[in-house]
């Protein structure tokens, strides 16, 4: 699957470095989506500056600057701009992931803390002056400090079950409406009892909280994409491009 983009500005070219990473440099502009898509090799999503909502199949993640998410080779996520948004993004390849041992730690999809030293590796590895030999140091130190970090709040988890994945749904669609799971489930076509014991069996987090955390994560969202946009068109729109 490939997804059609026209990035507002390119802000460094494509390239592929020595340690078998590609390198991509692009600025997004608030309200701009990048539909359902996948890419042949591992992703680290990172925005340096900025705020976007990774979707894939677990569910929803706000991603501030001082979060990123990993995201495995062919895994569908999606991408929305929530603030203008400058993405400094990672794609590893598989055959290097395996060779260093790194494979099997990352076949899922999970929310990074970006602390200190890794926004500044990752900022280093755009450095058109770097060698070979140090980037590749950077590309192991950014691998160091992949630590997972335990976002619950700007986290909201999708489940798979048909009658309860319509429900959230739903929800989402009106995070700040009244949500009865009687009403709900008469519109999903089961029981809510059956709705109740679905919601915690997929997302681990009773109805009433799923709903909750729908609703902090929808407020979040708007703060951020009430905020003006400051990113202006460098050059005139260019034909939409495909991206691996």
């Amino acid at each position: 699957m490939t997804v059609v983009e026209t990035p507002i500005r390119v802000v460094q070219g494509n390239h592929r470095s020595t340690a078998g990473v590609h390198l991509v440099a692009r600025d997004y502009p608030k309200g701009l989506r990048l539909d359902p898509h996948m890419h042949r090799e591992a992703q680290l999503v990172y925005a340096a500056k900025g705020t976007m909502q990774v979707t894939t199949p677990k569910g929803r993640w706000l991603v501030p600057p001082d979060r990123a998410v990993w995201v495995p080779a062919h895994l569908e996520h999606a991408i929305d701009v929530l603030a203008d948004i400058e993405m400094r993004t990672l794609y590893f390849d598989l055959p290097w992931l395996k060779r260093e041992q790194r494979y099997e730690g990352l076949t899922k999809e999970f929310v990074v803390r970006v602390s200190p030293l890794l926004h500044q590796a990752i900022i280093a590895l755009f450095d058109s002056r770097n060698t070979s030999e140090r980037t590749g140091l950077l590309v192991r130190l950014v691998m160091l400090e992949l630590h997972q970090a335990e976002d619950s709040a700007t986290f909201v988890p999708l489940p798979h079950e048909p009658r309860c994945r319509r429900a959230a749904m739903i929800v989402l669609d009106d995070p700040t409406g009244l949500h009865d799971i009687d009403t709900l489930a008469r519109e999903v076509g089961t029981s809510a009892r059956t709705l109740s014991r679905l919601f915690s069996a997929e997302t681990q987090l009773s109805f009433k909280s799923w709903c909750q955390r729908a609703r902090v994560a929808a407020a979040i969202r708007r703060s951020n994409s009430s905020r003006p946009s400051s990113v202006m068109p460098a050059c005139p729109p260019s034909r939409p491009r495909s991206v691996r």
